[in-house]
């Protein structure tokens, strides 16, 4: 059996082993002896004491032999304390500080206003024994301005108040090289259950999934499948998870998760993928997706997309206590030469319902700033333009316009939204991981009876590169 002797141990082990060969080479070798003997009295490096061992059980294996039963690697005890070591010095840390103004002139002349400070803090350790990763995010948002008369914005928690929030806690497990299942509280992206990332904090459920990659989508195909529970919601501005069908507007007391799955394949420039989404006795959501892109020229490239969504009530439905069927499709072309990107984009939406997105931002390629333009019979056209300087690293502006048509609800008008945003990101230098953006939205109906809606944000976002 070897055992690792204590420190204090080893030390008097060394002195005794001294001694005997003391009383061995008694005197010509008294000189090296008290050499000997000074040496032993010290200390050994800690990486010494580390490897001394001292095997205490008879043995008749010769030096240079392994036994069958030491073969294969180091003992379990041994190899658990080196994973152990090994997930320690894979965890990775994520920090981001954000502050965030908002101000928002509405349709009917009152106003949102606020500007916040906060960010978040977590980690995800690597793999313990190869299987088991932990992972953990705290959130905060802090009122730096918000009149009580002007709430509203998403910054902050009803009643113009901050908020701090433990919103992901979950413990994730490797069933294979390629697939994962993830049990616990954390963020997930979507078409309809999403971070919705667009304010100080992000959307976390409290789930279990499976998730797997599988293959290469330049070689034979790339498999992105998921499949899960979700059973609760933190909204962005909460501090509590509540049920997914409260979230979705169920009445008090109904309690009822979401199914979700979905698949993705993508090969070259092709990718086709479809998900769907059950609660029961709320709402069932079907969506679907299709890109394609190739070369003009060797500057043009031309990318485009096709969309369809589908939601409708079930069981019970206890949404709304009536039937409704819903549905929406999109088509989307994007031209791209060097740093400048050309968007068109149309979307239509029928049945009897508006379309609704509960648990995440809206999919549609019509949906933007501040408008989805989702509602029930309305259409929409979007034309935007973009362009990232090359001659300024990181600094990036686009334009879009979307015209909508009048919904099928005679108290709604038609909308059209004008947005603006400038971004510059710091890819290196001393001011590495700082972001700042500025956007800006204004939205008119044609109610004559309402003001035009603008939308004014203002984004500072630092990410430390060191961690």
């Amino acid at each position: 059996m070897d055992i690792t002797l204590p420190r204090h141990r080893r030390r008097n082990g060394t002195a005794l082993l001294a001694t005997a060969a003391g009383c061995l080479l008694a005197g010509g070798l008294a000189l090296p002896l008290a050499a000997a003997a000074q040496v032993a009295t010290q200390a050994p490096e800690p990486e010494a004491l580390d490897e001394l061992e001292v095997d205490l059980a008879p043995s008749s294996v010769e030096q240079g032999q392994t036994p069958m039963d030491e073969s294969f690697g180091p003992s379990r005890q041994e190899w658990i304390r080196e994973t152990r070591r090994k997930a320690f010095e894979d965890t990775k840390f994520d920090v981001q500080a954000r502050t965030f103004y908002l101000d928002r002139d509405k349709y009917d002349n009152s106003e949102m206003e606020a500007w916040a400070l906060g960010g978040s803090a977590g980690l995800k350790t690597g793999y313990f024994r190869e299987i088991f990763a932990f992972g953990a995010t705290g959130y905060t948002s802090q009122k730096l301005y918000g009149p009580d008369d002007k709430d509203g914005t998403g910054l902050l928690a009803p009643g113009q108040e901050g908020y701090t929030v433990l919103g992901e806690v979950y413990g994730e497990f490797l069933l294979n090289q390629d697939t994962r299942l993830t049990l616990g509280r954390r963020a997930f992206d979507t078409p309809y259950i999403n971070k919705n990332d667009a304010r100080m904090t992000p959307n976390t459920f409290q789930a279990a999934v499976v998730q797997g990659l599988y293959g290469d989508s330049k070689d034979g195909g790339e498999w992105r499948v998921g499949g899960g529970y979700f059973d609760k919601i933190k909204e962005r501005t909460s501090e509590d998870f509540v049920s997914m069908a409260k979230d979705a507007g169920a009445p008090a007391g109904v309690e009822r998760g979401v199914y979700t799955l979905g698949a993705n394949y993508a090969l070259g420039d092709l990718s086709v993928g479809a998900i769907g989404y059950y609660s029961d006795d709320i709402i069932g959501i079907f969506y679907t997706e299709a890109r394609y892109a190739f070369a003009l020229s060797d500057d043009w490239k031309l990318r485009t997309a096709l969309q369809y969504s589908d939601q409708s009530s079930n069981g019970d439905q206890l949404l709304k206590g009536t039937r409704f069927d819903s549905n929406q499709w999109g088509a989307k072309a994007e031209l791209v030469h060097g740093g400048a990107l050309f968007t068109v984009a149309y979307t239509d939406a029928g049945g009897n319902a508006n379309m609704q997105n509960p648990w995440s931002g809206y999919p549609g390629y019509t949906s933007v700033q501040v408008e989805d333009f989702n509602r029930d019979g309305e259409s929409a056209w979007m034309a935007r333009a973009g362009y990232d300087f090359k001659s300024v690293k990181g600094l990036g502006v686009y334009a879009l316009y979307v015209d909508g048509s009048d919904p099928s609800s005679p108290t709604d008008y038609a909308r059209e939204e004008a947005d603006f945003n400038v971004q510059w990101k710091a890819a290196e230098g001393p001011l590495k991981g700082l972001m700042v953006r500025l956007r800006y939205a204004q939205v008119s109906q044609a109610d004559p009876a309402s003001d035009d809606l603008k939308d004014l944000r203002i984004m500072v976002f630092y990410d430390p590169p060191s961690l």
